[in-house]
């Protein structure tokens, strides 16, 4: 793995008493690395706002066809994906690298209980490589230069920003993040970008929201999906748009009728 911290130290600070958002994830989508203090905050999250857990699902199956598209059409072979959460199905290395098993994927996280799966469970084709940093959205500098030691910034990346942008509180700081991030990428890197959102369910999502930021660390910030665009407005929005993400281009059932949306706002986008 790119990054050198020892597994040992990783599980000494698993802080099995504080409730983290990978964790709480994880029990949402039905997925059993989570302490009781996760479930605790996830079922009174449940409580107030019981689609929560369909948002969680279509989240990740947004991640799924995001994927697809970028290392199928686009023709990306890098992928870095930031907040992975904890390892479940149809990773990131695993939907790319079906279609191009020479892709090659970095995660990263800054939860020891996902450096631990990830470790374990993020194992890449031979063709190409699957590898971790355990870092934190707000060291963007940090995460490059350990990225670099895994994907060629000479050539297009895919950074992916799914679930992980509401919790930077100031928009400033997260518009800078977002700059540095996109400004060491070259022209045809894509961004592929979920965020939560009041514009489905509206004031029962910004209730769920109090809730969770009570106990659960870190805190989430609700934006507008016009905010949410605003922060990449140099980018080329591909079809179809900002949408709720379970209605980006969405697998169609039998009756060929539309998902229910979601407050997780989403998009994919290119870089001229």
């Amino acid at each position: 793995m790119a990054d050198q911290a020892g597994e040992a130290g990783s599980a000494d600070r698993l802080k099995s008493d504080v409730p983290h958002t990978a964790r709480i994830w994880n029990y949402w989508l039905g997925g059993k690395d989570h302490f009781e203090v996760d479930r605790n905050v996830g079922d009174r999250v449940l409580e107030i706002f019981p689609v929560v857990a369909e948002l969680a699902r279509a989240d990740r199956l947004f991640l799924g066809r995001a994927v697809r598209y970028l290392a199928g059409e686009a023709g990306l072979r890098q992928f870095l994906d930031i907040g992975t959460g904890l390892p479940t199905h149809d990773n990131t290395h695993e939907v790319a690298q079906r279609i191009a098993p020479e892709s090659r994927i970095v995660y990263v996280d800054n939860d020891p209980l996902v450096l631990v799966h990830a470790r374990a469970l993020l194992v890449s084709t031979p063709q190409g490589a699957s590898d971790y940093i355990e870092a934190d959205l707000r060291e963007p500098d940090r995460i490059l230069d350990v990225a670099a030691q895994t994907l060629d910034f000479a050539e297009p990346v895919a950074i992916m920003l799914l679930g992980v942008m509401h919790f930077i509180q100031d928009d400033d700081e997260l518009q800078a993040i977002i700059d540095r991030l996109v400004d060491a990428v070259p022209s045809g890197s894509h961004v592929a970008v979920a965020n939560t959102t009041t514009a489905v369910n509206g004031e029962l999502t910004a209730e769920a929201v109090r809730v969770w930021n009570v106990d659960a660390q870190p805190k989430l910030k609700l934006r507008t999906p016009e905010r949410i665009a605003g922060f990449f407005r140099d980018l080329e929005v591909l079809d179809p748009g900002w949408v709720s993400c379970s209605r980006w281009r969405p697998d169609l059932g039998p009756d060929g009728g539309l998902p229910n949306e979601v407050d997780q706002w989403a998009g994919v986008l290119r870089k001229p």
